[in-house]
């Protein structure tokens, strides 16, 4: 196997990087867009730039990359995008980082007919909090509502990814953990009961958080 370092922001790099994979190794038959960016806290505490990061990051280079690699992909090809739940229900704290990941995630579901008539297919995973370094570096401004929910294992997200793979489905998607994309759902589509539910939420995720921090030494 062969790697392609890539910066996802350099569109002229992004736009090349299919050919360079089909010329290494004589076909293109999935793509995973899992580069992620979140500049945490609230937004004012970030200037503009840093917005058009994250959209760059986690909207425009997915969308870019699939319309570029769409083209060479033979019929059976499946493009997988790692979402998030926040992109199914905003999360405070985190408002222009659910808004790139609710514009990949309804993005794919769109696009699902269109990549459809040229026999590929398109799947979303939303996972919930992941116990990788995401947020490790800037922990203080991790909201506890963020930790109100079960965490998810980088090999439970490489799982369903990989589900994603061989489904059959276009426009599939997994939201882990289970229950959480059920509540997800649910505070969407009631968001009057979501707003009643959110101190409690936030008190079971501060008391999360603090375990978390003492599992790794920081408490």
């Amino acid at each position: 196997a062969a790697a392609f370092p890539l910066d996802v922001g350099d569109m002229a790099g992004l736009t090349a990087l299919p050919q360079k994979v089909v010329e290494r190794f004589g076909k293109l038959d999935v793509i995973i867009n899992n580069a992620g960016l979140h500049h945490r806290g609230d937004m004012f505490r970030h200037e503009a730039p840093k917005f058009v990061d994250m959209f760059m990051v986690n909207t425009v280079a997915p969308v870019v990359l699939t319309r570029v690699a769409a083209d060479l992909m033979s019929p059976g090809g499946v493009i997988i995008n790692v979402a998030s739940l926040a992109g199914k229900l905003g999360v405070p704290g985190s408002a222009v980082y659910s808004g790139t990941k609710a514009g990949l995630r309804f993005w794919a579901l769109a696009a699902a007919e269109d990549l459809g008539r040229k026999g590929l297919r398109i799947a979303n995973v939303n996972p919930g909090p992941v116990d990788t370094g995401f947020f490790d570096s800037d922990m203080a401004s991790v909201t506890a509502l963020t930790f109100s929910q079960p965490m998810s294992s980088a090999e439970q997200v490489s799982d369903a990814v990989l589900a994603c793979i061989v489904s059959e489905e276009t426009g599939f998607e997994i939201d882990l953990p289970y229950l959480s994309g059920k509540l997800s759902t649910f505070g969407y589509l009631l968001p009057a009961a979501a707003k009643l539910l959110r101190p409690l939420l936030e008190r079971k995720g501060a008391k999360n958080k603090a375990r978390f921090l003492e599992r790794k030494g920081r408490g």
